[in-house]
């Protein structure tokens, strides 16, 4: 499952991961959302930042194989439905083991495919789209999709920068609120040469202890041979 965007130039932002700025993105949704993106989310009860925010019914641990764990505040009020997928498929174990196949340095990783190929999914059915107001943010988690709108299923971002062009034409369902760190180690490169990966996801609720330590550190890419002086003044190979 493949972006489709325009490359942009861009200036890195500083992101404080605390959930003053969770709040801020919560509230800045709902001022700023218009009818026309409110109609697009389907009717479920309405719920108020104190309902959602710090709840551990919605918050999503990734423990990677980069050294720890991330914590991301999800966003039941703007996807309801991405939220309740991610959740599901969290709990089944779906995203356990999976690579993070695609990761573009400055823009995003990109995971959620068994395959690893950017072309793999969940067996559920694709979901409908919920573009809403949530930018997207350094830190920001969002769905992938191919080019139909409604065809996000299991592969999701996480921004390393911020990149509006992305705003409501991607599904946003969450941001990152500790652990940032361990993201931007993730392996770089389409696909990386060594693939990070999630280890074990889980929702915070379920109280799921970390995996063991070992099972947080990852195999680092060769490294390229340096080239000797003897190299440099040989003669060129007929």
């Amino acid at each position: 499952m493949t972006f489709f965007f325009r490359p942009m130039v861009f200036t890195a932002m500083t992101f404080g991961l605390a959930t003053a700025a969770v709040a801020q993105d919560a509230s800045s949704a709902v001022a700023t959302g218009d009818a026309a993106a409110a109609a697009e989310t389907p009717a479920v009860p309405a719920m108020t930042p104190d309902q959602y925010l710090n709840n551990p019914e919605y918050m999503l641990n990734l423990d990677l194989s980069t050294g720890g764990r991330v914590v991301i505040q999800l966003y039941p009020h703007v996807a309801p439905n991405h939220v309740e997928r991610v959740k599901q498929l969290a709990r089944a174990g779906f995203y356990d083991g999976v690579k993070f196949h695609r990761v573009i340095d400055g823009f995003m990783a990109q995971t959620g495919d068994p395959t690893a190929t950017g072309q793999g999914g969940s067996q559920l059915p694709d979901l409908k789209a919920e573009f809403n107001a949530v930018p997207h943010l350094r830190g920001t988690v969002s769905m992938a999709r191919a080019q139909s709108e409604d065809s996000a299923n299991s592969q999701f971002f996480i921004m390393f920068q911020p990149r509006f062009s992305l705003d409501r034409r991607y599904t946003v369902f969450g941001r990152v609120v500790s652990g940032m760190q361990y993201v931007d180690a993730i392996q770089k490169g389409e696909p990386p040469e060594v693939m990070s990966r999630m280890v074990q996801v889980s929702v915070a609720a379920d109280n799921k202890p970390m995996p063991p330590a070992a099972m947080l550190t990852e195999a680092q890419p060769a490294a390229s041979a340096d080239v000797t002086i003897d190299e440099l003044n040989a003669p060129i190979a007929q």
